[in-house]
């Protein structure tokens, strides 16, 4: 289900009090914004939760408003649902959320009350780079894509046919998923191929683009990532059937130190487990077809990929 929270979001900006309309906006939406904010901000429960809102509320949006005008981003995300919901073999319903949000991620998903939730943030997808909203400026165009990439997440996450590790872990949590808790108990392998697959999807779904933009890359950071490619998998191999937060950090989170991301005296270039997990997953995306992909273990996954190298 489509869920536009852009109109209520810019009644809390032109409201009298716009940092108590945000509260209360926050209270009415609840169940996507708690999550939300617990997951890609801050404790919206803790001390820093008003400075948030007031940096929020006083950034300048006339990139985002021009961006509106131009373009029917409800259509391009419904055709992209709609889209998702045939080539994934959707069997259990997914929303779909339009929002402003409040940090830097440009989408992601959320898992609650094992629903699936795939957000995009339209303040980064105006074209422009804004520093007052931490906008990235990318091409309202990528937005189908990206809507893709999460929403082959929330399919991996909540289907009833998934034997994926993360849907276990969401359904011992009472169908609720937690990046940093969920991401703590799952092995780097299942990180890797979850995201792996997310790009996979995308490129079934929105083709066309270059190719660097499926991994949320910069055109320099892609060709790195490539020239290092064999180095990589040989510094990753131990660790993939470890699981800890700080490894998914390593190898999928933007903005750790080099420190944290030397691996065998190799300086692995940020989030390049998005390059080396679609690369795992190519060989059992083109024998198992991608709902069926989806929907497997990683162990599964890798066998398919062993088989067809062998």
């Amino acid at each position: 289900m489509l869920i536009n929270l852009l109109p209520d979001f810019f009644a809390v900006v032109r409201s009298p009090d716009p940092v108590e309309a945000y509260q209360r906006y926050f209270d009415e939406h609840r169940r996507i914004l708690e999550p939300y904010w617990l997951n890609y901000v801050v404790d919206p429960h803790g001390p820093h939760f008003a400075d948030v809102v007031r940096d929020t509320i006083a950034a300048r949006r006339e990139d985002l408003v021009a961006m509106l005008d131009r373009h029917d981003v409800v259509a391009l995300a419904r055709s992209a649902e709609q889209q998702a919901i045939a080539a994934f073999e959707c069997d259990r319903e997914i929303d779909v959320v339009l929002m402003v949000g409040v940090g830097a991620a440009n989408a992601g998903e959320l898992v609650v009350d094992g629903r699936g939730i795939a957000f995009a943030c339209l303040e980064h997808f105006t074209g422009v780079t804004n520093p007052t909203t931490r906008g990235l400026g990318l091409d309202p165009e990528l937005l189908p894509m990206w809507l893709s990439h999460e929403l082959a997440h929330c399919v991996r996450y909540t289907s009833p046919g998934s034997s994926s590790e993360l849907r276990s872990l969401i359904d011992e949590a009472d169908g609720s998923y937690s990046y940093w808790e969920t991401g703590r108990h799952a092995t780097l392998r299942e990180h890797l191929v979850n995201e792996g697959l997310a790009v996979q999807a995308a490129r079934l779904l929105a083709p066309g683009l270059a190719p660097w933009e499926y991994y949320g890359f910069q055109r320099k950071q892609y060709l790195r990532v490539r020239e290092l490619e064999p180095v990589l998998h040989r510094a990753i191999e131990p660790d993939l059937d470890r699981a800890g937060l700080g490894l998914r950090l390593r190898w999928l989170s933007g903005g750790m130190s080099d420190e944290a991301r030397t691996v065998q005296r190799v300086v692995a270039p940020e989030r390049s487990g998005y390059f080396l997990g679609a690369r795992m997953d190519e060989d059992a995306v083109a024998e198992l077809g991608l709902a069926r992909a989806l929907r497997a273990s990683a162990a599964a996954l890798t066998t398919v990929a062993a088989r067809r190298t062998a």
